[in-house]
């Protein structure tokens, strides 16, 4: 039997100063194949290159990853400043009419990271490029040593940092079986505004937005700030998005 066809968006980015390429992360590719049981494809964040009738005429489902660059500001009414890139317009340029497109059609859709922050754009809302300036807010950027730097090890960058509590009987409470989880934070960008058309049903302690879902969706369309695709095939909390994920799509395909 054919597997369902996830697409994963790709990311600019220069090899050695010289080559530019579109590129997606390991794990997301092997969250889908491990635990969605789908094919992961990845496609390009560029709109010269990526159609997206075209895109959704051949997929099932759309990954909208974390990526190291910003949504540009222009992109909710602000004005771009040198301390908050780097920028990736061609991604935003696919994502964000992507994200409606898929909505509007039912095309199961899971953001994480940058893709759940594309999400609350496309649906209206707004983002803050340092949540962690926000009063009361804590520091969610990834863990550094002294020096400055990125700690090397992947189990303390992406270990579980705080909470988030769910909205009670919501979609992500009812999928987790739960109302409260812990999650990992790699994020400097954030929710500021939530968009007309976003519900928020997962917020962290400190009152940052961490889970969302579109309200006039056709289909699976969630986002979540943290990086599920880290570990699904071990952290049940991952998994079981995953999972959901994964069913909406093979339900998808079938009507397809």
């Amino acid at each position: 039997m054919t597997r369902p066809v996830i697409g994963i968006i790709g990311n600019s980015h220069s090899v050695e100063n010289r080559f530019t390429v579109q590129m997606a992360g390991e794990r997301n590719m092997r969250a889908v194949a491990d635990v969605t049981g789908a094919l992961p494809l990845i496609f390009a964040g560029d709109p010269h290159i990526t159609d997206i009738d075209d895109l959704l005429a051949v997929v099932d489902g759309i990954l909208l990853t974390g990526a190291r660059a910003n949504v540009h500001p222009s992109r909710f009414g602000l004005s771009p400043d040198p301390a908050h890139e780097p920028y990736d317009e061609g991604r935003d340029a696919v994502a964000l009419p992507l994200i409606a497109a898929c909505v509007a059609r039912g095309v199961p859709l899971f953001g994480i990271c940058r893709g759940f922050q594309e999400m609350n754009v496309a649906g209206g809302g707004s983002l803050h490029p340092e949540i962690r300036e926000l009063p009361g807010r804590i520091n969610h950027r990834m863990p550094r040593l002294e020096t400055g730097e990125i700690h090397p090890d992947p189990a303390v960058v992406f270990a579980d940092r705080h909470e988030v509590r769910l909205v009670p009987d919501g979609v992500f409470a009812r999928i987790l079986g739960r109302d409260v989880i812990r999650v990992n934070s790699l994020h400097g960008q954030g929710v500021l505004d939530l968009g007309a058309s976003i519900v928020a049903e997962g917020i962290a302690d400190d009152g940052t937005v961490e889970a969302i879902r579109f309200t006039d969706a056709a289909g699976f369309a969630l986002g979540v700030q943290w990086h599920a695709e880290y570990d699904p095939q071990d952290n049940p909390v991952n998994r079981a998005l995953f999972q959901a994920f994964g069913e909406a799509v093979r339900n998808y395909a079938r009507r397809s």
